[in-house]
């Protein structure tokens, strides 16, 4: 029988209320960004209250699925954060309960946010998307004097291409104004330049006011106005002041959503999966038609029948007809036009394949689409049970609560997830990548990164020991600290000045006779580096010996002394035999001639490495021992 536990219930109300203050926040910071695509379509429209409040709604539905990891990652952060800095979940581990018994109530209540999640993506999202994008679509209808582009022509108004070299938001003036106007048919059509110009719609918002500065019409003479005047073939005026008045309803009226509904974003999975068959069969149909257009086109020349096209096309293909004597038996006059028409012909075949694949491309894309629409509403709401288990480890290791560490590494890791999600997207929009791996990237980078954090935090692993990373990219580049002995402001025990002398006197003996037995710059046998066992227990027993002689050392007070302590090298004690302790790794490095031959070489530098080492070990030792007897001299005395 599941019992519910009041510890379940205290971390349950913790993350509750977290969990919805970084919701709201998430949210709002989302609905930001997302606001600055479409600010010009809001400002100056003359949108109603009601038109603004469906706007917000909407973006807010279509928002939400987003804002679901992101606030469930910073909200596990913050709440396992604080229980770690208050000492809390120490309290809980010594207790007995572990941090996965610890996460239990939370698992579940993830679990029911991200199956919310696919809900609102699945049922609620592509109507909010089919509705935002329509009424996006009107929205950009109202006042189009607002939307004319500086430096290219803007078709919105009907029977008119507007151009406009420069516009002042400010003042609503337009500046080096061309406008090609269609009354009719093209030959109808009339051109006129301006030096400025305002558009301003009328107060019923039903038609468009064109006033023109400084310009000049020229428009096409219609049919019945040349009758006995063929001389005149258009019309040419001067203006200083020039209105125009053009039909435009500027109403608010929701716009026709038949292309809006095939988007994919507006299907849920069931849709998807329902209209993906009429999809790829369309394509098809598209591409076997292609295919036997081409094929009947082939080898046909608009001058000969498609039967003796056949005919010829047979005889090439069994190399009964020779096409090469056919050419050079034909005329010079011939032959050029011969080639003239073969060169038309491939350019034509040639522009007609390109369409032909950039449609093909589009028709590829949108089944494309499809799939990653169907697959992203899946991995977004799994994407909530990742970040959990990123977000709950990562703030009982680090131990910090509050808005400042956890809001940071919030941020960084959903940048990782947003780089990859939306390259991994592009990547397959384009056909680059397959539709499941750009996809199911983001799932796959960080899926191991949260894996790695829990199994950590469960079993109060060091992550984040900066002292523990150094040590080892410090080993691994073959990189040492440098060695720092100073002077105790209270020492207990006098060291034994005469023992210590005679153990470093000893040690300089076994570095003597251990430089003589090994020859530290013979390159020794790879098979033995890499294939057998072995170790140098000499080199381990003088480092030991000499680290408790610089012990002892230590607490004198003598300033001589403590100097040549400085300079004793920090010995590595068995990187010069083989790169690593374990056999087994040393033979996989050796398999793998290119890696064997770096670590082998990198071996090499070790052995050079000590031996210098232990010549400034001598050299110390030399120095120390003189001192102390020195030392003792001058007490004698």
């Amino acid at each position: 029988m599941l019992r519910i536990k009041k510890l379940d219930i205290f971390i349950a109300k913790q993350f509750g209320l977290l969990f919805l203050g970084t919701f709201f926040i998430c949210q709002f910071v989302l609905m930001m960004q997302f606001l600055w695509r479409y600010v010009d379509e809001l400002i100056g429209k003359g949108l109603s209250v009601e038109v603004l409040a469906q706007f917000f709604w909407y973006m807010g539905l279509m928002l939400m699925p987003q804002a679901f990891p992101l606030a469930i990652l910073l909200s596990s952060l913050i709440t396992f954060g604080n229980l770690g800095e208050s000492s809390e979940l120490t309290a809980i581990k010594a207790a007995g309960i572990s941090l996965m018994q610890a996460m239990r109530s939370l698992i579940v209540i993830v679990c029911m946010i991200a199956c919310c999640s696919f809900y609102f993506q699945n049922v609620i999202g592509p109507d909010a998307n089919k509705s935002f994008s329509q009424l996006l679509l009107s929205m950009k209808q109202k006042s189009p004097e607002l939307e004319i582009p500086e430096g290219i022509f803007y078709d919105g108004i009907p029977n008119c291409n507007l151009y406009v070299q420069k516009k002042v938001v400010g003042t609503g003036m337009l500046y080096g104004v061309m406008i090609y106007r269609m009354n009719g048919s093209y030959e109808d059509a009339a051109i006129i330049l301006a030096d400025s110009g305002r558009l301003q719609s009328t107060a019923e918002k039903k038609h468009l006011l064109l006033t023109l500065y400084s310009g000049e019409w020229f428009e096409n003479m219609q049919s019945q106005d040349l009758a006995g005047s063929a001389s005149v073939p258009y019309r040419r005026e001067t203006f200083g002041t020039k209105q125009i008045v053009l039909d435009f309803d500027g109403g608010f009226s929701m716009a026709d959503v038949a292309g809006i509904a095939a988007d994919a974003k507006t299907k849920s999975i069931g849709k998807i999966i329902h209209d993906l068959d009429s999809i790829r069969q369309f394509n098809d149909s598209v591409g076997r038609s292609f295919f036997e257009d081409s094929r009947r086109t082939a080898f046909r020349r608009p001058d000969v029948s498609r039967e003796d096209s056949a005919r010829a096309l047979a005889a090439a293909m069994a190399d009964t007809l020779n096409l090469d004597s056919l050419y050079l038996r034909s005329a010079p006059e011939q032959r050029q036009q011969a080639v003239k028409a073969a060169l038309n012909n491939v350019q034509m075949y040639t522009s007609e394949l390109d369409m032909k694949g950039d449609y093909m491309k589009g028709l590829n894309r949108n089944v494309r689409m499809h799939q990653i629409e169907a697959i992203g509403k899946v991995t977004l709401a799994l994407s909530c049970v990742i970040f959990f288990f990123i977000g709950a480890p990562l703030g009982a290791i680090i131990r910090k609560g509050g808005l400042g560490v956890p809001v940071i590494i919030s941020v960084l890791v959903f940048i990782v997830y947003f780089i990859f999600d939306n390259s991994g997207m592009k990547m397959a929009r384009d056909g680059v990548w397959t539709v499941w791996f750009g996809k199911l990237i983001s799932v796959a980078v960080l899926t191991p990164l949260a894996v790695f954090f829990t199994y950590k935090a469960n079993n109060d692993s060091v992550v984040f020991n900066i002292d523990l990373y150094r040590s080892l990219l410090y080993s691994a580049l073959g990189l040492r600290l440098k060695r720092h002995v100073y002077r105790k402001e209270v020492i207990i025990c006098d060291p034994d000045y005469a023992a210590d002398a005679g153990l470093l006197q000893k040690i300089t003996r076994d570095i003597t006779d251990y430089s003589r037995r090994h020859n530290l710059l013979h390159a020794p046998n790879p098979i033995k580096v890499f294939f057998r066992e072995g170790d140098d227990q000499r080199i381990r027993e003088i480092s030991a010996e000499l680290e408790g002689v610089i012990e002892d050392l230590s607490n004198t007070k003598d300033k001589v002394i403590l100097t040549e302590l400085n300079k004793y090298p920090i010995m590595a004690t068995h990187a010069h035999t083989r790169p690593f302790r374990q056999r087994w790794l040393n033979a996989t490095v050796g398999i793998m001639v290119p890696v064997g031959l770096f670590f082998y070489i990198r071996m090499l530098r070790f052995r050079l490495r000590l031996l210098r080492d232990l010549r400034a070990i001598r050299a110390a030792n030399d120095a120390i021992v003189a001192r102390i007897a020195e030392m003792g001299t001058g007490k004698n005395q």
